[in-house]
């Protein structure tokens, strides 16, 4: 049975202050059970600090994005060889937000899927739609595309040491969620996808689902057999709000 994985992407939010009481509070909170893994993706300042008070904890690091290239004349880049150096076991790689703010292209997020990979990271590859995808019938066609070109580069084994998110683009931060059995459908696919090439890997594979789940709707989608946790925003800000979401996670 895959182990749900319930992870923080911070965003660009927090200070030195917050940080360290953010991670505090949830690892003083960790809820009792098993079969779920904690992970909390801090901004690049503050990974140090929290890569300290995680240690030990059942709190995993991760970051929120990575340089395709691992040393060299890149101005304002981190490779992942100096995430790995600071305590990072993962790192989000095409996030809705890369993509559609700074240009990022599905070529692009496959560089920084394998460079991560390299350096003995662990990427989460995130995928979705928009709401006009949607909208048009062109959900399966993008995730498709997404995701087939990581498999065309790094190859259906990389997905053995890897993680998916599917984020509904048109769910984060608009108050709208998809439901259950809406998330369930393109989890599905995208484990069919994976199949047809590799039905081991496609079994064991977390997907992830990053569309504005809370504590209050966790447990039904977390219910979804093709559900293995979820790429958390807002609901990872604050303690309690994440604990929830854990807790709904927890098998007792």
């Amino acid at each position: 049975m895959r182990e749900i994985l319930v992870a923080g992407n911070w965003k660009m939010n927090a200070s030195k202050k917050s940080s360290d009481e953010l991670v505090d509070g949830i690892i003083a909170g960790v809820p009792k059970g098993s079969g779920f893994q904690l992970l909390v993706c801090p901004p690049f300042p503050y990974l140090a600090s929290v890569a300290a008070r995680v240690a030990g904890s059942a709190v995993r690091l991760g970051a929120q994005n990575v340089s395709e290239h691992d040393a060299g004349a890149y101005t304002g880049e981190v490779a992942p060889s100096m995430l790995r150096d600071v305590g990072c076991e993962f790192v989000i790689v095409g996030h809705s937000e890369r993509r559609a703010m700074y240009g990022e292209s599905s070529a692009d997020v496959a560089a920084k899927f394998q460079s991560a990979q390299a350096a003995g990271l662990t990427p989460i590859l995130c995928i979705g739609e928009t709401l006009t995808e949607r909208e048009q019938g062109s959900t399966e066609a993008v995730v498709d595309e997404q995701l087939g070109a990581v498999i065309d580069a790094a190859g259906i084994a990389a997905f053995s040491a890897a993680v998916i998110a599917y984020e509904p683009v048109w769910a984060i931060g608009t108050g709208m969620t998809a439901t259950p059995e809406q998330a369930q459908e393109v989890h599905q696919h995208i484990r069919e996808q994976l199949a047809a090439k590799d039905t081991v890997v496609a079994a064991g594979v977390q997907i992830l689902y990053g569309g504005s789940m809370k504590g209050d709707n966790a447990a039904g989608l977390l219910a979804m057999p093709d559900i293995d946790g979820g790429l958390i925003g807002g609901a990872s800000l604050k303690a309690g709000d994440f604990l929830a979401i854990a807790a709904a996670a927890a098998r007792n």
